[in-house]
């Protein structure tokens, strides 16, 4: 597609001069009370949370790559409270506790934005709106339902007609929408890291760049950490890889990388931002199965992501699945029809990046060698937000703290795992067109969705 043509295979976010140098890779023979594997936002928060509640203890970060070079550097920058993947899926399967999640989700929301204030962290935060959008005459149905579930809980949520959707943004292909008025911030991912590096710096964690962990074994009391140009031994390790490849091979049936795109305008024209009439406060979406999210950055580009959500065979994984020039341009020709006023508007910015997605569709918790590794990992692409909440029962359950976290069913629960290769890809691809043929048939489920449904087990987009 020529629109494509040029365009940076980098995140939009991680193409900014303001990048941190990486720091040097860990080399010889080095120990620690508390090992982090992986710096994105799990691992940053597990140990700048680790510092904050014990100041002396020292806790080694360990990166493969770069800080925000994988899933943290490349979603849409939606931070959203909630801890479950939306209140429907909540209802699901955390019904009798998830006043207590919304409680605790909102309390997340809010001290990741009292640390971006505490620390100097400038990344474009900004609380907004949520809007889902109806772009099928079944979809109102559906947020009709997801406004009275959400009323159930006590939650704010607004249905707009057509009418009241155009006074916010203007599309040929709104028919309703959801407004949920609080409950997420939009952000520059990168930057919101980058400054959660430059904390944990500050209080002391050491930080390792350039080293991936490739063993994992007891040693004595502890661990050891093997990496290409040294060791690590460590009382205990909280593992934050997510999509990547596991250390634990426990976690393999749990967690699936599924692969998602995203594509960045050039900065819209006061003209074209004025036929789209947006002002830019809400992150939207929509109600399909398979859907896209889109919002705008502070110089006025839109994001625009989602609907193909691919799985490779063999749980795929690697920087040569970053591309993939059919969804981007299939994305390309989707931001078209829903803003037409974009056709001439160039594509600066096409990525990819792997979701760690699990069976549940939210976190999930665990431990290993008598309680010497803990892990969290599952987040199914709504870690942005939930990450922090993550590594805070994290470092309850490596604690050995019986805590309000750790009480909790969806920490101590784990989602059903997902069966072993050709199945698994049989599986998802069977789940994906039954997807397909849902948002083309008035959203109606077929036999393989109920099934899903019925056993727990499925596949978000």
């Amino acid at each position: 597609m020529e629109r494509l043509v040029g365009a940076s295979a980098t995140p939009l976010w991680l193409d900014n001069p303001a990048r941190p140098e990486a720091a040097p890779p860990l080399v010889g023979a080095e120990q620690g009370d508390l090992a982090v594997v992986g710096a994105g936002f799990t691992g940053l928060w597990t140990a700048l949370l680790a510092k904050q509640g014990d100041p002396r203890r020292d806790v080694v970060l360990l990166e493969g790559g770069r800080v925000a070079q994988a899933a943290t550097g490349r979603n849409g920058g939606f931070c959203s409270a909630s801890l479950t993947h939306g209140l429907s899926n909540g209802h699901s399967r955390f019904a009798a506790e998830l006043p207590q999640l919304l409680a605790l989700g909102a309390a997340n929301l809010t001290a990741i934005e009292q640390t971006t204030a505490e620390f100097g962290i400038d990344c474009d935060w900004r609380r907004a709106g949520d809007l889902l959008l109806a772009t099928d005459p079944h979809h109102l149905a559906d947020l009709a339902e997801a406004a009275e579930l959400a009323g159930r809980y006590g939650e704010q949520a607004e249905l707009l007609d057509a009418d009241q959707v155009r006074e916010r943004v203007v599309s040929p292909r709104y028919l309703g929408g959801l407004l949920s008025p609080d409950g997420l911030a939009l952000l520059d991912p990168a930057r919101l890291a980058w400054g959660l590096r430059r904390a944990c710096l500050e209080l002391g964690v050491r930080l390792y760049e350039g080293t991936p962990v490739t063993g994992l074994a007891t040693d004595g009391p502890g661990m050891r950490l093997t990496t290409p140009a040294g060791t690590l031994r460590a009382r205990r390790v909280a593992l934050a890889t997510n999509a990547f490849p596991p250390l634990l091979r426990r976690l393999r049936s749990y967690v699936v990388p599924v692969w998602d795109y995203c594509v960045a305008t050039e900065p819209l024209s006061d003209d074209v931002l004025a036929q789209i009439g947006w002002a830019g406060d809400e992150g939207l979406s929509d109600a399909s199965n398979q859907f896209h999210y889109y919002r705008l950055t502070h110089d006025r580009r839109i994001v625009f992501g989602g609907y193909d959500a691919v799985y490779y065979r063999g749980n795929g994984f690697g920087a040569h699945l970053e591309q993939r020039p059919e969804t981007a341009a299939l994305l390309v020709e989707h931001l078209t029809q829903t803003f037409p006023a974009t056709a001439d508007v160039g594509i600066s910015h096409s990525w990819g990046g792997a979701i760690d997605t699990c069976a549940r569709f939210s976190a999930f918790w665990g431990t290993a060698s008598s309680g010497r590794v803990g892990y969290v990992a599952g987040y199914t692409g709504l870690g942005v937000g939930a990450s922090r909440f993550g590594a805070a029962a994290l470092l309850d359950l490596l604690d050995g703290r019986d805590s309000d976290l750790t009480r909790l069913q969806m920490v101590r629960s784990k989602p059903l795992p997902f069966p072993p290769e050709p199945v698994r890809g049989i599986g998802i691809d069977l789940t994906r067109r039954a997807f397909d043929r849902a948002d083309r048939d008035g959203g109606r489920r077929g036999r393989w969705l109920q099934l899903l449904d019925a056993v727990g087990l499925g596949f978000d987009s």
